[in-house]
């Protein structure tokens, strides 16, 4: 027989492919079909191995749940019943979003969370983790990575997957869903309670509890609301709108019935318009406390922000490299209020390699050290502990394109985490204060969000959901390309050097390669970066870095993405880079 084709991209960040039985990716049937469900069978097969292998146990407890795409019910009666045929012990919470899930899977051996993140609708996907609290690295899941494809490859593929779904006692499985209730009801407890940790850096007891208080009675002071397009994803069923009543916080939801998509997923400024539609509805209505908004993906582990510009009159979206921009000055300030004072305090800041410039500016004010990791959130995660592990303070950590943060001890993007952030920013006495004092800009006792960003250091970078950021090349090996380029980069660099001093001031360069956590500076090979990031850094004559044009091939999507950062607001200079950068690798795609 021939070999199953399985068709899925295999990247740490997720396992993924359109799941829809017709392979129309806009597709919203809830059917799967036999060969997809077979891959669900194959992967869940080859995860209990590796959580049992990983924990030593021959029953496993994992917890397993879904975001709210239509075909999740079909791929979790799959994988739930795998698992049981397996002889692992399931937890089934139904819908959760992915921060919840990996604070509750921190109580057992391991999870399986069943969701494509912000791809369309006919997607779907799995992340797998163990007890730690985020997805497993690139080195593990090159493992699990390995296992699949065998498995995929026996010509019994298909017999075996369909022999061991129906060696499944249905008792067991109808047992697991009897549960999932409770199982819910604990899990909504337990993330509850892990967030209430990563918002404050403290422990449950007096001090926490004091710190949750004074953000309450500031942020009604203050006449804090949020607004939140949900979108139908998995955070409806989460613990949002609760969690921000009982800290003094008003909350106005939109789309928010489980699975009611209402449009495209991914939330980028283009998706952010009817969040802030909502908030100028409700300003109209004199309801002036809807000052913050929100939309997540699908998952609930990103959600970039719309906010109210009182002195225009609008509301307006924070373009994602903003959004991490401002959580990393907030929880830069509210670390250096914690720890400042201790001994031995050294701050840093962990970012993937195509993070805008001025994060590092931030950092700088508050004397931190930034480290770079290849792009993923598992990159990400494990370059900020590798530098905890050198000595270093890391209370924030993330992918300044995607906008959202991971806050420690969390090692997964959460909205939450980022909205408590800001908010703490305006409520919390001092740290606002304490950054315009650092960063020598006037501070006043009553300020607003817009003031504050008024203050954050200005670049122009490309957004990552603009058609020019994408490009679908045909050289599927990723150093054969960066090898051209470097020949074509070389080339252009000694013709256009002069100009590109005279027009903007940029008179040499640095090649920099992420490859996981490691980072190589002054490359003389750009081939070397394979598959992960290649950023070249471009500086004026002082030696300061004032732009960067950076490549990657996605690791989640067949396609190439590329990127520009330039300091100050220099439009003209950011298309410049975009557009030298894309002719250089078209034709090195076509060498």
């Amino acid at each position: 027989m021939a070999v199953m084709e399985h068709n899925m991209i295999l990247s740490a960040s997720g396992w993924r492919k359109v799941f829809a039985k017709s392979g129309d990716e806009q597709d919203t049937t809830s059917e799967i079909g036999s060969e997809n469900t077979a891959l669900a069978v194959i992967a869940a097969d080859v995860f209990f191995d590796y959580i049992s292998a990983a924990t030593g146990q021959k029953n496993p407890v994992i917890v397993c749940g879904t975001d709210t795409r239509p075909t999740g019910g079909a791929v979790a009666s799959a994988i739930v019943r795998t698992l049981l045929a397996r002889k692992a012990i399931v937890r089934y919470p139904g819908v959760v979003a992915a921060p919840e899930i990996m604070a509750y899977a921190r109580k057992f051996d391991g999870f399986i969370y069943i969701s494509a993140s912000h791809n369309p609708i006919g997607h779907n996907g799995l992340k797998v983790g163990l007890s730690d609290g985020g997805v497993v690295n690139a080195e593990e899941n090159a493992k699990m990575v390995k296992a699949f494809v065998e498995k995929c490859a026996d010509a019994e593929a298909m017999q075996k997957a369909a022999s061991l779904l129906n060696s499944c006692s249905m008792r067991d499985a109808e047992w697991v869903y009897a549960e999932s209730p409770g199982c819910k009801k604990d899990s909504l407890a337990v993330y509850k309670a892990f967030l209430k940790e990563v918002v404050s850096a403290l422990p449950q007891g007096a001090e926490q509890d004091a710190l949750f208080s004074n953000i309450k009675s500031a942020a009604e002071k203050a006449h804090i609301g949020i607004v939140c397009d949900m979108n139908g994803s998995a955070r409806t069923l989460s613990i949002d709108k609760d969690f921000f009543a009982e800290n003094g916080i008003g909350f106005y939801a939109i789309n928010d019935k489980a699975g009611a998509i209402a449009h495209e997923i991914i939330p980028e400024p283009e998706n952010l318009v009817w969040c802030a539609k909502e908030m100028e509805r409700l300003q109209a209505e004199g309801k002036t406390d809807a000052v913050l908004g929100y939309m997540p993906d699908c998952d609930g582990d990103r959600g970039n922000i719309v906010y109210w510009n009182e002195k225009q009159k609008k509301a307006l979206p924070l373009k994602a490299q903003e959004v991490f921009a401002l959580s990393v000055l907030a929880e830069l300030a509210y670390a250096d209020k914690l720890y400042a004072a201790k001994d031995g305090y050294k701050p840093a800041v962990a970012v993937n390699c195509c993070t805008s410039m001025r994060v590092d500016d931030i950092a700088k004010v508050f004397g931190a050290k930034v480290f770079h990791g290849e792009v993923g959130e598992a990159n990400v995660v494990n370059t900020a502990r590798i530098a905890r592990e050198k000595g270093f303070t890391v209370r924030i950590c993330g992918e300044g394109g995607n906008g959202g943060n991971i806050t420690y001890p969390s090692a997964v993007r959460d909205p939450l985490s980022t909205l408590f952030a800001i908010i703490k920013l305006l409520t919390t006495d001092g740290l606002y204060k304490a950054w315009c004092e650092k960063s020598h800009h006037t501070y006043k006792e009553r300020f607003t969000l817009t003031d504050v960003l008024e203050t954050l250091p200005v670049y122009t970078t490309t957004g990552v959901s603009e058609p020019g950021a994408v490009l679908r090349l045909k050289t599927a090996d990723n150093a054969i390309l960066k090898g051209r380029f470097q020949r074509i980069f070389e080339r252009e660099w000694k013709s256009k050097k002069a100009e590109l001093e005279k027009k903007y001031g940029i008179v040499s360069y640095e090649a920099v390669l992420t490859n996981g956590t490691e980072e190589t500076r002054n490359a003389s090979d750009f081939s070397k970066s394979g598959k992960g990031g290649l950023r070249i850094i471009f500086f004026d004559k002082d030696k300061n870095p004032k732009s960067f044009m950076w490549m990657r091939g996605s690791g989640t999507e067949p396609v190439f993405r590329i990127l520009c950062d330039v300091k100050g607001d220099a439009q003209a200079e950011e298309r410049m880079l975009i557009e030298w950068e894309t002719k250089m690798l078209k034709e090195a795609d076509k060498a």
